[in-house]
C-alpha cells in the first residue's frame, strides 16, 4: 500500500521557499544592497572622515548608549509589569494591559510632541523637575524617557506568555522545601524567564537604536549633547550627501548587527544551560 501523503494547507516546499526568497530580498537584501554599494562610492579616507566626525560619534554614543539603557530598564519593569498582569487582579486590569500597546499604534511624531510637553520646564511634570535641578526635555535624558517609552511593550509582550505558562507548582514545592523568595526567583523563575526577556530586551534595543519620530522632539538636537544618529543621516540626506548618509547608516547597521548578534548568542547559551532548547 502506498503511503498516504501528508495533506499540507501552503504549497509545496520549492513553491514556499521561492517566495520567500523573493519577498526577503525585495524588502530586506535589496535595500541593505543598495546602502553598501552607495558607501562604496566614498574612497576609504572620505568614508574614515564621515563616520568619525565628532559630532557623529558623539551621535553614535548617545544613540547607542541610551539604546541600551532604555532596553534595560524596560527588561526590568516590563518584568515587573508582566508579573503583575499575570499573577494579580486588580481593578483597572484590563485597561491596564491595552493601555501597554500604545506605543505601537500610537504615531512616533504624537508621543514626541506629548513627552516633550510633559517634561519640559513648564510642563505638567517638568515644572517639577526643574526646581531640583533635573532637566528631561532638550537633554540625553529625554531621549532616555523617550526610548523607554517605545521599547516597554516588547518586554511585556515577550514576557507575558512565559509566565502564564508557567507552572506555579514549581514555586510551591519549593516554598515547601524551605526556599525563600529571592531563591525562588532565582533559581525557578528567572531561568525559564531569561531567554524570553533576553528576546524583549534585544526587540526593544533593535527598536530603540533606529526611534526617530519619539525622539526628535524631546531630545532638541543640540550638537554634541542631544544628537541622535538617525538624525544625523536625515542631516546629510537634507544637504543632498546621499554617500555620506549611507557611510552613517553602514555603521549603525554594522554595530546593531553585532550588538544583537551577541545578546542573541547570549540568549542561545542560556537556552541550552537551562535546558529550554529541548
Amino acid at each position: 500500500m502506498a503511503a498516504a501523503q501528508t495533506f499540507r494547507v501552503l504549497p509545496g516546499f520549492r513553491l514556499t521557499l521561492g517566495y520567500t526568497l523573493a519577498y526577503l530580498s525585495l524588502i530586506v537584501l535589496l535595500p541593505l544592497a543598495a546602502v553598501f554599494l552607495k558607501t562604496a562610492s566614498l574612497s576609504a579616507a572620505e568614508f574614515w572622515a564621515v563616520i568619525s566626525a565628532p559630532r557623529v560619534v558623539a551621535s553614535y554614543k548617545l544613540s547607542f548608549g541610551v539604546s541600551l539603557a532604555a532596553a534595560a530598564i524596560n527588561a526590568v519593569f516590563g518584568l515587573m509589569l508582566a508579573w503583575s498582569l499575570v499573577r494579580y487582579g486588580f481593578p483597572g486590569k484590563r485597561f491596564v494591559d491595552a493601555l501597554i500597546d500604545l506605543p505601537f499604534a500610537l504615531p512616533t511624531a504624537v508621543a514626541g510632541i506629548a513627552l516633550t510637553a510633559l517634561y519640559a520646564k513648564n510642563g505638567w511634570i517638568g515644572q517639577y523637575l526643574d526646581p531640583l535641578g533635573i532637566q528631561v526635555a532638550f537633554k540625553p535624558l529625554g531621549v532616555l524617557v523617550a526610548l523607554v517609552f517605545i521599547g516597554l511593550p516588547f518586554v511585556v509582550r515577550t514576557v507575558q506568555p512565559i509566565l502564564e505558562d508557567l507552572d506555579t507548582e514549581l514555586e510551591d514545592a519549593a516554598a515547601s522545601l524551605g526556599a525563600g523568595r529571592w531563591q525562588i526567583f532565582r533559581h525557578v523563575i528567572l531561568p525559564v524567564l531569561l531567554p524570553a526577556l533576553l528576546t524583549g530586551f534585544a526587540l526593544a534595543f533593535a527598536r530603540a537604536v533606529g526611534e526617530y519620530g519619539s525622539v526628535i522632539f524631546i531630545a532638541g538636537n543640540i550638537p554634541m549633547v542631544s544628537e541622535i544618529t538617525p538624525l544625523m543621516i536625515i542631516t546629510k540626506l537634507e544637504q543632498y550627501d546621499y554617500a555620506g548618509a549611507t557611510a552613517i547608516a553602514v555603521v549603525m547597521l554594522v554595530l546593531s548587527f553585532l550588538l544583537l548578534l551577541l545578546i542573541n548568542g547570549l540568549q542561545a547559551w542560556t537556552a541550552r544551560r537551562t535546558g529550554r532548547d529541548r
